[in-house]
């Protein structure tokens, strides 16, 4: 076999059936390669950002590793923005590339960039195969390597004369995982014992390592009040009753609350992120900590741990779980505390009545977790809108909810979806978006008739770059500079334009009809929104402050008063 075939037969070894690609010159190899292998499907996407991005979301989505597939030069380069949101959020990925040929390299050759040398800061690993023969042991580590641990993204940079060369060598046998051990949890469970007030804190780390059954058996069984970060959303279930919801710069007054008043932190699977976190030395200041991660580089990054456990959360959590049978927690108090806070406190959106009202950000997307499946993926772009979904969008597992946290990348949605949609055919797959988000990777609308997925599009649209907007309104004495988009296209007709769909609604009594219609529908749909330009994200933490100064709209007047003095 060449070299490109030795990249399909690792496909093959490893179950890789999907990936996500746009051919050029020095990947054709590759591209001849695929007409005879009917066992690896190739999705064509119209814009390389878009092949990485479809591979994270199907990485995301499936709990298996994504693979996106582009041609030197531009085309490596168009990936960079992809392969970063997937190293931010540590998404299991495997980019290849092709690079000019090995003689040409360092002669600034047609389509040539230093691809290795842009890209060592946004991924786990990376290779340039400088010889043919070591290409099926490296396609073996970098798979292994992008899954393991931390998952991350791993990046090959193959030479087109690589990809011809005829190998010899035999295909690398799949490595053997070591069994991770658990770590001794006595210390910790003398800790949680002791606490009057300990809070669960979960991450984005509970799926990543996929221990998500683990997690809940443990959260019910403690019956511990819990928090969770973005990329936790849907760790407990949905309507578990001890779940505060989401904290954070846009999250409930209550979890903020009880992470302000808590005095025991539990920390599992999650990296104290600053938009969770807020001012630090105003978080959780009367709480000691417990960090429980697979990544040391996590523990004592941000805030020393009083006590560490890093393993595989699989083994550790049900070692809690068992001991909490055995002898459970006595917090009623601060149990009851807590649901208190959640009742008056937690996210609130009232549902206007008014026939003719203008549809909200938070009574639409209320709508739509009330009607869609319990097994709905829902793909956010970034804005407004994604965090209405995050407040008020009930998730009943965390791979439901696929959302850009540590990059914010606009345009992530669309290609993320359609990803999520390979990776269940069949599945309800919704694609929450935003004006200027929608825009950014709109040629995606031609993928997804290629395909005839039955992705369904909502685009909630202000004209205007709403999250912008209102930083600029709140904390920039409302000074309004290049937010406004109302040159938007009709979207209803570009979406009719790729043979899709399209339904526009702007009152609160279309919200039902309109998310039943696309539901229903056989195939791709699109449905506009039309909502206020001045709606505003409630609450918020301005940028840089402790998440007890949390804004909401009752002191919105007060604040741009204070910023105007």
């Amino acid at each position: 076999m060449n070299g490109a075939q030795h990249i399909l037969e690792a496909f093959h070894r490893h179950n890789i059936h999907t990936v996500f690609g746009y051919p050029g010159g020095c990947i054709m190899p590759l591209y001849d390669a695929l007409v005879d292998d009917v066992g690896v499907e190739h999705v064509l996407c119209r814009h390389e950002q878009a092949c990485a991005l479809a591979a994270d979301g199907y990485a995301r989505a499936s709990g298996g590793i994504g693979v996106c597939i582009a041609t030197s030069g531009p085309g490596a380069t168009n990936l960079i923005t992809g392969v970063a949101n997937a190293y931010m959020d540590s998404i299991p990925m495997l980019v290849i590339t092709g690079q000019v040929p090995s003689g040409l390299i360092g002669t600034d050759a047609f389509q040539e960039t230093d691809i290795l040398g842009m890209t060592l800061g946004i991924v786990k690993h990376s290779y340039l195969v400088d010889d043919a023969e070591v290409l099926p042991a490296i396609m073996e580590e970098a798979i292994n390597l992008a899954q393991s641990g931390r998952p991350g993204p791993v990046w090959i940079d193959i030479p087109k004369d690589i990809q011809l060369t005829e190998i010899e060598a035999p295909a690398a046998a799949t490595c053997a995982q070591p069994d991770p051990l658990c770590p001794e949890i006595s210390d910790a469970l003398a800790m949680l014992y002791s606490a009057k007030r300990p809070l669960l804190y979960s991450g984005g780390g509970v799926s990543l390592g996929r221990a998500e059954d683990s997690f809940r058996e443990f959260a019910n069984t403690s019956a511990l009040p819990g928090v969770v970060t973005l990329k936790g959303i849907g760790n407990p279930g949905k309507n578990n009753p001890h779940s505060l919801g989401m904290l954070g710069m846009h999250g409930s007054r209550a979890a903020n609350k009880a992470v302000d008043e808590c005095d025991l932190l539990l920390v599992i699977g999650a990296r104290l992120d600053d938009r969770a976190t807020g001012k630090l030395d105003g978080f959780a200041p009367n709480a000691r900590m417990i960090h429980i991660d697979a990544d040391a580089a996590e523990i004592n990054k941000l805030r020393p741990a009083d006590l560490a456990l890093r393993g595989d959360l699989n083994r550790i959590l049900p070692a809690f779980t068992e001991a909490l049978k055995e002898k459970p927690l006595a917090i009623a108090h601060w149990q009851k505390q807590c649901r208190t806070w959640h009742t008056t406190s937690g996210f609130q959106a009232a549902d206007n009545e008014e026939a003719l009202a203008p549809i909200t950000g938070p009574a639409f997307i209320r709508q739509l977790s009330r009607i869609t499946p319990d097994d709905t993926v829902i793909a956010c772009d970034v804005g407004q809108h994604q965090m209405w979904v995050a407040q008020h969008y009930e998730f009943d597992h965390p791979r439901h909810h696929l959302t850009s946290g540590g990059l914010g990348t606009m345009g992530f949605g669309l290609p993320a979806a359609i990803g999520a949609q390979f990776a269940n055919r069949r599945g309800t797959v919704i694609n929450v978006t935003g004006d200027g988000s929608f825009m950014m990777n709109a040629q995606e609308l031609a993928t997804i008739r290629r395909y005839n997925l039955p992705l369904k599009l909502i685009i909630l649209d202000n004209q205007c770059l709403g999250m912008v907007r209102q930083q600029q309104e709140l904390f920039y004495n409302n000074r309004e500079s290049h937010i406004n988009l109302d040159d938007n296209p009709d979207f209803v007709a570009m979406a009719r334009a790729f043979d899709i769909p399209a339904l526009h609604i702007e009152r609160t009594d279309q919200i039902r009809r309109g998310i039943e219609t696309i539901l229903a529908y056989d195939g791709p749909m699109l449905l506009h929104v039309a909502i206020s330009r001045e709606e505003n994200v409630w609450p918020i933490v301005k940028p840089g402050a402790s998440n007890r100064d949390m804004i909401d709209e009752k002191r919105r007047t007060t604040t741009s008063k204070e910023h105007v003095a």
